[in-house]
C-alpha cells in the first residue's frame, strides 16, 4: 500500500455538500434588477448617472415624463380647447384660392383640426418610444375623451365645417397608440383599454375596436 486512504465508498464518486446543491443558471443575476427594491433602484440610477454622465440628459427627460403624467380629464379638456378654438378666422385664412390652388373649407378645417392636436399625439406616441406605455395609454383615451364630448360642440369655426372628425380622428389616434406601443402591450391589455375607451366614448365602440385591430399586427 502506498500509504493512501480509501472510504467505504472506493470506486464511487463521492459528494460534497457543495456537489449536492442545485445547478444555478449561468447567470443568476440576470434578472436581478426585476427584484430590487426602490430605494435599491434610485442608488442603481444614481451610481449609473456618475458612471455615464452622458445618460444624464435623457435619465432627467425620462422622470420629467414620468413626474409630468397628466389625467384623461386633463387631456379631454386640452382637446376640447384646441379643437373648439379654431375659429372662422383661421379657416378662411387657410380656405379658399391659393397660389397653389383651391383649398375648400372642409379640408381647410380638417388640416387645421389635425394641426391643433398635433403636439398631443406627438407626445403619447413619444412616451410609447420611451417605453412609457401607461403614460402613453392616458394620454391617448385623453384625447379620444375630448374628441368624444367635441362631437356634440355646436361651433362656428373649424369644427362645424368638419363634424366627422372627432371620429374619425379617433380611430386615427387609437391606430396610433397601438403601433407605437406595438410589443408593449399585449392582448389583455388592448381590452382593459378597449373597455375604457367604451366607458369614455360608448357611441364609438365598434370604431375603436376597429382601430385596436386592424393595427395590432402593423
Amino acid at each position: 500500500m502506498d500509504g493512501k486512504k480509501f472510504s467505504k465508498n472506493d470506486g464511487k464518486k463521492t459528494s460534497s455538500p457543495k456537489d449536492s446543491c442545485p445547478i444555478l443558471s449561468p447567470n443568476p443575476a440576470a434578472k436581478i434588477l426585476d427584484r430590487l427594491s426602490n430605494e435599491e433602484s434610485a442608488s442603481l440610477l444614481r451610481i449609473l448617472i456618475e458612471r455615464h454622465p452622458e445618460i444624464r440628459a435623457e435619465a432627467e427627460q425620462l422622470a420629467k415624463d414620468l413626474v409630468d403624467s397628466p389625467s384623461v380629464e386633463e387631456v379631454a379638456d386640452d382637446v376640447l380647447f384646441c379643437i373648439t378654438g379654431v375659429d372662422l378666422e383661421a379657416l378662411n385664412e387657410r380656405a379658399g384660392s391659393h397660389s397653389w390652388g383651391y383649398v375648400e373649407p372642409s379640408e381647410a378645417a380638417r388640416e387645421l383640426l389635425e394641426e391643433s392636436l398635433e403636439d398631443l399625439v406627438a407626445d403619447m406616441k413619444r412616451r410609447c418610444e420611451l417605453n412609457l406605455a401607461s403614460t402613453a395609454e392616458i394620454i391617448g383615451i385623453g384625447i379620444v375623451l375630448g374628441l368624444y364630448q367635441a362631437k356634440d360642440v355646436n361651433s362656428e369655426g373649424a369644427l362645424g365645417w368638419d363634424p366627422d372628425f372627432p371620429a374619425e380622428h379617433a380611430y386615427h389616434v387609437v391606430a396610433e397608440f397601438v403601433r407605437s406601443c406595438h410589443g408593449m402591450v399585449h392582448s389583455g391589455v388592448k381590452e382593459q383599454i378597449l373597455s375604457t375607451l367604451a366607458d369614455h366614448a360608448p357611441e364609438w365602440g365598434e370604431t375603436l375596436r376597429r382601430a385596436i385591430q386592424e393595427n395590432s399586427s402593423k
